[in-house]
């Protein structure tokens, strides 16, 4: 007899572990998708800005956005490998404080740290896919949205001289890009029907 089948505590939803951890991992991926539409359209609706206010709004973006991959990583120190989502959210943090510390930087500098930024989170964000690869679904959305923001990073690297309206279209595109895979991955991960 299979114990963990009969249990009351495994068969409703509202108490199932992994329900439960859907539901926030989940809650987390939206909000992440939110924050990256949101400040992507601000960027691509008004691409004038000046270095000052795209540094202030890529601050702000990148500390929010940071705060939640820690906060997640850290509710989720079970998992092997929690710390690439650590190391990913304390990236964003600190380059969203420099950019709110040092906000009249030029957009030579503000272009290289996005573009640094880029690159360090969307590998953590690969390699997290790759280690939740066995959960099925749409994982890869997860992946593309990795693979989306290294492309971006390097491309900003590359070219970082482009100028703040540039490099404002350029962020503003990737950040609807995606903002949307995460908001579909968020979509496929459904809690499961009981």
């Amino acid at each position: 007899m299979d114990t963990k089948r009969s249990s009351p505590l495994l068969d409703d939803p509202a108490t199932d572990p992994l329900v439960l951890g859907l539901s926030t991992v989940r809650t987390v991926i939206v909000v992440r998708a939110v924050l990256a539409v949101a400040f992507g359209l601000v960027a691509l609706f008004w691409p004038g800005l000046t270095v000052l206010a795209l540094a202030i709004a890529f601050g702000i973006y990148a500390i929010l956005e940071g705060v939640a991959s820690v906060i997640d990583a850290v509710r989720n120190r079970d998992r092997s490998r929690w710390w690439l989502g650590l190391l990913g959210g304390l990236a964003s943090v600190v380059a969203g404080v420099l950019a709110l510390i040092w906000p009249g930087i030029t957009a030579l500098v503000l272009a290289i740290l996005v573009g640094i930024w880029a690159v360090v989170a969307g590998a953590a964000q690969i390699a997290t896919a790759f280690r939740l690869r066995e959960v099925g679904g749409r994982i890869w959305l997860l992946a593309l949205a990795g693979v989306l923001s290294v492309i971006a990073g390097i491309v900003i690297l590359v070219w970082p001289a482009a100028g703040a309206i540039g490099l404002a279209v350029l962020l503003g595109v990737f950040a609807v890009v995606y903002g949307a895979a995460l908001g579909a991955l968020a979509v496929s991960l459904r809690s499961p029907v009981p």
